[in-house]
C-alpha cells in the first residue's frame, strides 16, 4: 500500500488527537507522575499554538506546548512526540533548544521577573525499547561531584509505549485508540489488534467528532502499513464498528490515492529514492543499536554491526529485525545477516 504513503500522517494524527483540550487533559491525568499532577490544575489548562521543530526535523518529531498553573503560578507542559522507529540518544540537546525557544518567547510576551517552569514530556513508540537515561547530564562523560556544578541538567518525563502492557493504557476513547495504534504500527501482529482498537468507537462513531476521529485513524493505517490490504481494513471495521464505517477505508483510500499522486508529481521521482535511503539508514541504526543491546559489544557483534551499515533495503532490515527478534544467538544472526548482505 505504497500509494498512500502521505508524508507527515504521525504528526497529523498527533496535532489531531492532542491538540483537543479533552484529550489533553486525559492524557495529562493519567499519565502526568502523581507528584507533578498534585501541582497542576489542569482546569487552567491552554493549548498554545506554537511548535518548536525545525524543518528538516518536521518528519521525525511533532510537538505540543500547554500553559497551565503549576503550583500556583503560571507554567508549561512540552510533549514531544518521536516518531522515528529507533529512539535518538540525542533527544536531550533537542529539547534543551526547544526549552531556550519557549523561555525567550515567555520573556518576549509577558516580561515576567522569573522564567516559568516547564515540565518536558517525550512520547516515543519506535521498534525498540528506549535505553538512554532522561537526565541531560548522562550525555557527559567523567562526571565527578567536584565539577557537578558546571553541568547543566534537567530530565524529561518518558512514555516509552514498548514498556506499557495495552490494558495500562488509558484515556479518552480517541487517546487510547490513536496510543495504541502507535504501540503496534510497526509490530506484525499490527492486524491483529485492529478490532480491538476500532471497536472502541462502538459509542461515540454516531457523532460527527466520533467520525472525524475514526477517519483520522484510517487515514493513518493506510498511509503506514504495507502488509494491510484495504478490504481486510474495511472488514475488520465493519466487524467492529458497523457496516456504514466499514464503507468509509474506500472512500477514504479513494482520497489518499488522490493526494498520493498530486504529492508524487509535486515532489519527483528523485526525493523519494533519497528519502527512502535516508529512512533505510535510520532503520539500519535502530537495527545496530537493538544488535548492541542484545548481544553487547563482543568482536562478534561488532562484526555483525560493520556488515548492516552497508545494507540499505528497507525490505532486508524488516528481515534482519524479524530474525533478531527470534534468535539468541550472535552465530545465527550472524548467518543471516550474511546472506541477506
Amino acid at each position: 500500500m505504497n500509494d498512500f504513503n502521505i508524508k507527515n500522517s504521525h504528526d497529523k494524527l498527533f496535532k489531531d488527537t492532542w491538540s483537543d483540550l479533552y484529550n489533553a487533559k486525559s492524557f495529562l491525568e493519567n499519565y502526568l507522575p502523581k507528584k507533578v499532577l498534585e501541582l497542576t490544575n489542569l482546569d487552567s489548562l491552554e493549548i498554545c499554538k506554537d511548535s518548536f521543530i525545525e524543518k528538516d526535523l518536521e518528519e521525525f518529531y511533532s510537538d505540543m506546548l500547554y500553559k497551565a498553573e503549576i503550583k500556583g503560578n503560571s507554567g508549561y507542559i512540552y510533549l514531544l512526540f518521536e516518531h522515528k522507529s529507533y529512539y535518538d540518544k540525542w533527544i536531550h540537546l533537542q529539547l534543551l533548544e526547544y526549552l531556550i525557544k519557549i523561555w525567550r518567547q515567555d520573556i518576549k510576551s509577558n516580561n515576567p521577573d522569573n522564567l516559568p517552569l516547564i515540565i518536558p514530556m517525550v512520547l516515543y513508540h519506535g521498534r525498540y525499547k528506549w535505553i538512554a537515561k532522561t537526565e541531560f547530564s548522562s550525555l557527559f562523560m567523567d562526571k565527578t561531584k567536584e565539577l557537578d556544578e558546571f553541568l547543566p541538567d534537567f530530565k524529561f518525563i518518558l512514555y516509552d509505549l514498548n514498556s506499557w502492557s495495552d490494558n495500562e493504557i488509558k484515556g479518552s476513547v480517541f487517546t487510547k485508540a490513536v496510543l495504541l495504534l502507535f504501540k503496534h504500527i510497526f509490530s506484525p501482529d499490527l492486524q491483529d489488534k485492529l478490532p480491538d482498537v476500532f471497536s472502541l468507537f462502538k459509542d461515540l462513531s454516531e457523532s460527527q467528532t466520533g467520525l472525524q476521529y475514526l477517519e483520522s485513524l484510517i487515514r493513518y493505517l493506510l498511509s503506514n502499513t504495507d502488509d494491510l490490504e484495504i478490504n481486510d481494513l474495511k472488514s475488520i471495521v465493519s466487524n467492529a464498528v458497523d457496516q456504514n464505517k466499514g464503507d468509509m477505508v474506500m472512500t477514504i483510500a479513494e482520497r489518499l490515492r488522490q493526494e498520493g499522486r498530486q504529492q508524487g508529481r509535486q515532489e519527483g521521482r528523485q526525493e523519494g529514492r533519497l528519502e527512502g535511503r535516508q529512512e533505510a539508514m535510520q532503520q539500519g541504526i535502530g537495527l545496530v543499536l537493538a544488535v548492541f543491546d542484545k548481544f553487547g559489544q563482543s568482536s562478534e557483534t561488532k562484526i555483525v554491526v560493520s556488515m548492516i551499515k552497508n545494507i540499505y533495503e528497507a525490505d532486508v532490515l524488516n528481515k534482519l529485525e524479524k530474525k533478531l527478534n527470534e534468535t539468541n544467538s550472535i552465530e545465527d544472526f550472524k548467518e543471516a545477516v550474511f546472506l541477506e548482505s
